[in-house]
Parts: structure tokens; C-alpha cells; sequence
């Protein structure tokens, strides 16, 4: 049964830790829902935003930029507007956040969306299992990101020993003691924990104090009220259209590569093995045109983890390599020399996929 109002669910995490795997299982398993998403890639190719297009019932793609500073254009206010317009017939928005986006502030331009069709449906928080714990002793933020979440997905399981996943889950337990924790690899969830979010009592409790015209009676606490639990509605630094310094996205920039012309394999794969300490995060498209091998390779890299996947080039769309590299403290200059000394006049040997045959699954 198709409800009036939509609800709009945001979906956060850390670089690389499946936000786009996640998206494209629900849309693969949607249980006849009807998808709107609005993809926020951080840098100007597009990568997540071309990943989801073909499989969404209506996509919105902000990239370039990061989402919860998007208050001056309207934050995301036109955007849903857009997809909730009844002709698009669509019964559940998914808000993907970038890798950087602060979590807590994405929800608020949700509540504070002035459509009556709108209704914020929970947010979800991605792990990665193999890194949350490096990355949290670096970024000790992420431990609010969790204590936000309405459900905590940690993501990449398969990657640790039970031991590894039990204290990500304890890490995760003791700044969010009401969300429910699922862990499994591939992002594979049943999407009825996701679509069914906003029904389970409690989920929304700390969302009170932006809650906005739009709210159902007993939806939200009143603001500036303590729920029941005495947990408080503090979903980041302040409005959002506030001092964004404090924020992920404030201490990382996007490095964008382009080229029409194939790769080198083996040099392709020798610069993201010893790619710079501040590259933490890099995905993108591959054309290496090599003969029984010319199909676009997925590239996803984060932390030290490589890894590539086949897929058919769309169809209209030229062969060609897009990648983006996201990091700190970033040399410009020398990722584009370092890039530029991999790509070829003319396809490389066959022999040559060997180097990235043993990253691709």
C-alpha cells in the first residue's frame, strides 16, 4: 500500500565503507517500492551518482560538493521537492551521503523540509569492519556519527575474525545503546529494516528539537525536550548553515583523474599499491581496452584494500577512465604526473591483466 507521505531516508559513512553497495542492494531488492535517491558524490566526477542512476526511479546527483552545506542553494529542499512531485510516483527517498558528510546536519535539512508529502524515515550508519577502528582513533567524531543512527550497519565482516567484529560491535554498542546493530559483508540487509524504520518506537528520539512543521503528533519530542531514554536531540554543530570547520569535509579534498586513452595495467596497479598515505579513498571507472578484457572495471580502494570488478559499459557511453582520489593533504601535481605516466597510446599486452586479475572479484 502506497502511503501520502514519503519518507526520506539518509544514508551515512565513513569513506568506502559501502554506502553505494548498500543503495544498489536496496534498489536490487526494493519489495516493489518505488526509489527516489539523491546521490552527494564529494568530488566532480560523479562516481557514486553513475553506480545507482540506471537501477533508481528517479536520481538526483549533487557532486562536486557536500551535501550538508548545500543551506545557501536551498539545502535539499528542492531536491525532494523534485522527487516527491506525485507524477514520479515515488514512495521512499534515499539521501546518500558523501564519505565526509556530517550525518547529524543532513538530517535536519531533512526536517526542516516545508513539503507536507515529506516525512524523515531514520538514519542509517555504515561501518567498515576492517577500518572503523584506525579511522575512529583518527577521526573521534565518528563516534557521534553512530550515537545518531536509527540503525548501524557494519558493513565488510567477512574481512575480520570474530574477535575484530565483536569489539566493533562493543564500540559501536557503547555510543548507541537503543539502535539496532546488524553486521553482514556485501551490504546485504533485508531492505524491511531500512523501509520500516520510522515505525519502530523510539527510533527518532533524538531528533526532537529540529522537528519541523511537517511533524505527525507523537512523531517527535517537542524542542529542546529529553525523550523518555534522556538521551537529547543533538544532531551536530549547531544550525546548519552554521561554522562547518569541525565537519569531516572541512579536512579533505578530492583529487579527479580523466583520460579517453586506455591504462596501463601494471602501472595502474603499482601507483595504487603504493599510493600516498593521505589517499585514503579512491573509486572510480577503468578502460584498459586490452583484447578479452574490455569491459569497464569498477576500481574501489580505501584504506589499503584493492579492489576491482567487471561490469558492461552503458550503453551510448564512450570508453574512457574516471577516478577520484580522496583524501588529506593531497599533492595535486604529483597524483596527475603519477596518473598521466599510466596511460597508454594503445592498449597494453594481455598479459599485463595479471596484475589486476588478482584484485578482481
Amino acid at each position: 500500500m502506497r502511503s501520502e507521505r514519503i519518507p526520506v531516508l539518509v544514508l551515512a559513512g565513513f569513506l568506502g565503507s559501502g554506502k553505494t553497495t548498500l543503495l544498489n542492494h536496496l534498489l536490487a531488492n526494493s519489495l516493489d517500492l518505488r526509489i527516489g535517491v539523491i546521490v552527494n558524490d564529494f568530488g566532480s566526477v560523479g562516481v557514486d551518482a553513475m553506480l545507482v542512476g540506471g537501477q533508481a526511479d528517479g536520481v538526483v546527483s549533487m557532486g562536486n560538493g557536500c551535501l550538508c552545506c548545500a543551506v545557501e542553494e536551498g539545502g535539499v529542499g528542492p531536491m525532494l521537492d523534485r522527487l516527491a512531485r506525485r507524477r514520479a510516483g515515488v514512495d521512499v527517498i534515499v539521501i546518500e551521503a558523501s564519505g565526509i558528510a556530517e550525518p547529524g546536519v543532513l538530517v535536519q535539512l531533512v526536517l526542516s523540509c516545508e513539503n507536507p508529502r515529506i516525512t524523515f524515515g531514520g538514519l542509517v550508519e555504515v561501518i567498515d569492519a576492517a577500518e572503523f577502528e584506525r579511522t575512529r582513533a583518527k577521526h573521534t567524531e565518528l563516534d557521534r556519527h553512530v550515537g545518531l543512527a536509527d540503525l548501524v550497519v557494519i558493513n565488510k565482516a567477512d574481512r575480520v575474525d570474530p574477535t575484530a567484529l565483536q569489539r566493533v560491535e562493543d564500540l559501536c554498542r557503547a555510543v548507541n545503546g537503543r539502535a539496532p546493530i546488524v553486521a553482514t559483508s556485501h551490504c546485504v540487509v533485508d531492505p524491511r529494516l531500512l523501509f520500516d524504520i520510522s515505525a519502530v518506537t523510539g527510533r527518532q528520539l533524538m531528533l526532537g528539537q529540529s522537528a519541523g512543521a511537517d511533524a505527525e503528533p507523537g512523531e517527535h519530542p517537542a524542542p529542546g525536550e529529553h525523550s523518555e531514554s534522556g538521551e537529547h536531540g543533538e544532531l551536530g554543530h549547531g544550525d546548519p548553515g552554521g561554522d562547518h570547520s569541525e565537519h569531516l569535509h572541512a579536512h579533505y579534498e578530492a583529487v579527479s583523474f580523466i583520460t579517453d586513452q586506455p591504462v596501463d595495467p601494471r602501472g595502474l596497479v603499482d601507483f595504487l599499491s603504493e599510493r600516498p598515505e593521505g589517499a585514503y579513498r579512491i573509486k572510480g571507472f577503468v578502460n584498459f581496452g586490452v583484447a578479452g578484457h574490455r569491459q569497464r572495471f569498477v576500481l574501489h580502494a580505501v584504506g589499503r584494500y584493492l579492489r576491482f570488478s567487471r561490469s558492461p559499459w552503458p550503453p551510448g557511453e564512450s570508453r574512457h577512465t574516471a577516478l577520484e582520489i580522496i583524501g588529506s593533504g593531497l599533492d595535486r601535481r604529483a597524483l596527475g604526473v603519477a596518473l598521466g605516466a599510466c596511460v597508454r597510446p594503445e592498449p597494453a599486452g594481455e598479459d599485463s591483466m595479471l596484475a589486476v586479475i588478482r584484485y578482481t572479484f
